[in-house]
């Protein structure tokens, strides 16, 4: 809640007019406790998991073979009941896991200083600290997935997220709700290191969202805008790491390849690359270009 009753007040208390999104936020935000603000995060996360998917979702049921021919494994298709079910679940889990781990949170959120006042970050500080929250949160995310693949672990708990060997953008919180909660650490680590602006944690967890549903999307287009992204996995390199499932010792990276190529863990699927390369028809199963 901002410590301002008008518009006027938080202009004197900054020394300037305030912008058009400071505007918008102080009329949004100015009544609101900073607790049900913190919440808006499980609604944008549940409102973007249930919209991003769509077009994959469609261009699945579609079948159309321009479409098509960008999809990582051709030969697994899903019905739309396969996929609501999917959705079903992962909004289940949801309830169960994310949103009691959201709110039990706040009081960390408050400790470490995620501000929900004036002034709103800058668009190169909210640039940087969304770049930092990415690359803390895989390399760390990397060494929780590999642990994930012990015997124990990925038995008990990753092996729920490896029912799909070959993954839709709706599977990619597809887990077991425990690891919802252990994958869920790294991300919470960048904010704690660099706390910002509530609007900017907002759109961390969102982003983080939306890169994790295109790289279990399946399909891999030549013109992703994400394939200008230094060291981006995206949806290729991923799918190999499920279409492998239990036995795989490679891709663990969440978001970009470095800590795979670092680690050696790239190799398997360099393999199966540069196979592919050399024989269109390496495997019936899998396509990699």
């Amino acid at each position: 809640m901002l410590p301002y009753h008008t518009l006027q007040e938080a202009e004197v208390a900054l020394g300037r007019g305030l912008t058009l999104a400071e505007t918008i936020w102080f009329k949004y935000s100015a009544n609101k406790p900073d607790f049900l603000l913190h919440c808006h995060n499980s609604l944008f996360l549940l409102l973007f998991y249930s919209i991003a998917p769509i077009p994959f979702l469609l261009m699945e049921l579609g079948a159309n073979h321009k479409l098509n021919k960008h999809k990582i494994q051709p030969k697994v298709k899903r019905t739309f009941w396969e996929m609501f079910k999917c959705y079903k679940d992962v909004v289940h889990t949801f309830f169960i896991a994310v949103t009691p781990l959201q709110i039990i949170s706040y009081p960390t959120i408050k400790w470490i200083g995620i501000r929900t006042g004036l002034s709103l970050p800058s668009g190169w500080e909210l640039f940087w600290q969304i770049l930092v929250y990415f690359v803390i949160e895989d390399y760390l995310g990397y060494w929780v997935h590999r642990m994930l693949h012990y015997k124990w672990a990925y038995q008990k708990i990753h092996k729920v997220h490896h029912e799909y060997s070959a993954p839709i953008g709706l599977s990619a919180p597809y887990a077991h709700w425990a690891e919802i909660i252990i994958l869920g650490i790294p991300a919470f680590i960048g904010p704690v290191l660099v706390p910002g602006h509530i609007t900017t944690y907002w759109l961390w967890f969102i982003l983080r969202q939306l890169e994790a549903i295109e790289t279990h999307s399946g399909y891999d287009f030549p013109w992703s805008c994400t394939k200008f992204i230094p060291f981006y996995g995206g949806a290729a390199f991923h799918d190999y790491h499920h279409y492998v499932g239990e036995k795989t010792q490679s891709n663990f990276a969440s978001v970009f390849t470095y800590c795979d190529y670092i680690y050696g863990t790239h190799k398997g699927y360099q393999y199966i690359k540069q196979k592919g390369r050399e024989n269109s028809t390496y495997t019936k199963k899998y396509k990699m270009k």
